[in-house]
């Protein structure tokens, strides 16, 4: 008698304009930090490509759109995949697409979470008044 498992499918992560503006900020390490506003707008941009989907084919991109794809496939933020199928005459044709990496768009999302954290704990020593600070003055 075989035994039946019922496996859940893993859920479905949505990819938010927040979230990857996130992503990219962290993502993206210049000496000039990114500001919020910024990245939201090219947040925005990359997923007016995407739309309700998590993969797009290339051919939709102007050559300055297709650099920035290729920046933030430095970053792992997005994958490229192809796909060869063979047409009638023999000829091999292939199919560029990008792919949203939801993955690491979490795990970067993650980072600035712990870096806020970290950022709060250095911040403790500014609550503490001057006048503790001086050392043997009086005493």
């Amino acid at each position: 008698m075989p035994i039946i498992t019922e496996i859940t499918p893993p859920e479905p992560q949505i990819v938010t304009v927040e979230m990857l503006a996130i992503a990219i900020r962290n993502g993206i390490r210049t000496e000039s930090m990114m500001s919020m506003d910024e990245a939201i707008l090219l947040a925005q941009h990359i997923l007016n490509f995407f739309g309700f989907e998590e993969r797009m084919i290339d051919n939709y991109l102007e050559p300055d759109d297709r650099g920035l794809f290729y920046m933030l496939e430095e970053v792992r933020i997005l994958m490229p995949e192809r796909e060869e199928t063979t047409l009638y005459d023999g000829r091999e044709w292939r199919i560029h697409y990008w792919v949203l990496n939801t993955r690491r768009i979490i795990e970067l999302q993650k980072e600035q979470k712990k870096e806020e954290r970290e950022g709060d704990i250095s911040d403790i020593y500014k609550e503490i008044p001057d006048e503790y600070w001086t050392r043997g003055e009086g005493e």
